[in-house]
């Protein structure tokens, strides 16, 4: 490639000469990755495909330009564009820097943000030098979590900031749908409002294109987004020859989101080899497909061997992999609540009592037991209410827990204090406040 043509294709991207798009902001992120962006560290940006990750890279831009950085000092490649494709090295970087400092010609330390960087063989070193001689600004995004593998991170020698994107929260739904709320009163005064959003989101999902697309033409998107992760990010990575395998095993997965589930019954299933399985789980993983968490057991070495809990990335994904006509309610509030468990920094276990009650959800913080979690729907029945209730102090009793150890159960009905020291709290609530 000569540097015209790289220019030409630069500037297409970039907002040298125009404005940047409106976007909405995600607050979360876009103070997490604006603390960092000006020191010598690299910002990486990793998640599920179309979880919003190049957004947040344009809202930095945009924060940049705010902060009267000159727009020549601001460098976005899109390492996805078919143009680039042939061309994918640590050449072509250097061949982009060099052609954009000739023709930009910037004054000052550019800002360089590379989109869907692991694309790139041997990527890390590049950047690397980078920041290590102090010649950019890095942020790179990416779609696989194997960005950040024990290799990667030794060759950044510690010089990076891992920033993990998700799929929109119930709070950023609202935001994203204009819908205000800071009170307790809110949620009672926009009652019909929220519990309308609610519905929504367990049945659309978060994917930020996907709030205000028309209902009739959302389907086919979520379609896209799901082979598009199974071809770019796990069949052309890994070289799989049998999709039709991997595309039911997602299905599966992604349907069943929450259920605990073994490498032997996915073998069994789906009539493969165990190392097959096993593989094909860890591909899913690796493309923020789904989630696996442990069962709970003070011995690391038991938590390995048992079986784990698998939940989807997001409920639209799930719901396309579903059976028309059931009710699912229940498993997407669960999912719902461990994935916000996730954004807010938790490491998240499952655990099952010596007499089989599970609880859904033992969340560690500093390494130490800080809540026992249990989703349900609703407790207005009376077996429901028992079935729910009962693991608490079991679990409590064969973990060893202190009192203080708050048992958390989460559900679509009113907040109030339980028995047994139970504090029942409405998934809304939970969410928003």
């Amino acid at each position: 490639m000569d540097k015209s043509e790289i220019i030409e294709i630069l500037n297409e991207w970039n907002y040298w000469d125009r404005e940047v798009p409106s976007t909405v902001k995600r607050d979360l992120y876009d103070e997490k990755i604006s603390k960092f962006i000006t020191k010598d560290e690299v910002v990486v940006i990793k998640g599920v495909r179309r979880s919003g990750k190049s957004t947040l890279m344009l809202n930095q831009i945009k924060k940049l330009h705010q902060q009267g950085v000159p727009k020549n000092e601001i460098l976005f490649v899109n390492l996805e564009d078919p143009r680039f494709i042939n061309h994918l090295s640590v050449e072509l970087f250097e061949l982009i820097k060099e052609s954009y400092l000739e023709y930009l010609n910037p004054k000052g330390k550019p800002y360089i943000f590379l989109d869907e960087v692991q694309t790139v063989p041997n990527w890390e070193k590049w950047v690397n030098k980078e920041v290590e001689l102090k010649q950019s600004f890095m942020a790179v995004t990416g779609s696989n979590s194997s960005l950040l593998s024990s290799e990667i991170a030794s060759v950044l020698t510690g010089r990076y900031i891992s920033v993990d994107v998700y799929p929109l929260s119930f709070s950023e739904f609202l935001t994203f749908k204009n819908i205000e709320i800071n009170s307790k009163f809110d949620l009672v005064s926009k009652k019909i409002e929220l519990n309308r959003a609610l519905t929504q989101y367990l049945k659309d999902g978060g994917f930020p294109r996907l709030v205000d697309y028309p209902d009739d033409e959302k389907k086919e998107l979520l379609i896209s987004y799901k082979n598009s992760i199974l071809l770019k990010d796990i069949v052309a990575r890994f070289r799989l020859k049998n999709f039709a395998v991997l595309n039911d095993i997602t299905a599966f997965l992604l349907a069943n989101s929450g259920i605990i589930q073994s490498i032997t019954k996915l073998k069994n299933n789906f009539s493969i080899s165990h190392e097959m399985a096993q593989d094909y789980v860890d591909y899913l993983k690796k493309a923020y497909l789904i989630f696996e968490i442990n069962k709970f057991d003070y011995s690391l070495k038991k938590q390995r061997v048992n079986e784990k809990k698998y939940y989807s990335i997001d409920f639209g994904l799930s719901n396309l992999m579903r059976v028309p006509n059931r009710e699912f309610r229940g498993s997407d509030l669960e999912s719902m609540v461990f994935l916000e468990l996730l954004r807010r920094g938790y490491t998240i276990y499952y655990y099952k009592t010596s007499n089989g009650l599970e609880v859904d959800f033992v969340v560690e913080k500093d390494n130490r037991i800080v809540q026992l979690i249990q989703v349900s729907k609703t407790l207005k029945d009376e077996k429901t209410r028992k079935r729910e209730l009962a693991p608490f102090a079991k679990a409590k009793e064969e973990l060893h827990l202190d009192d203080d150890v708050e048992s958390i159960l989460i559900s679509e009905d009113a907040t109030q204090s339980l028995e047994g020291g139970v504090e029942l709290i409405n998934i809304k609530e939970w969410s928003l406040l």
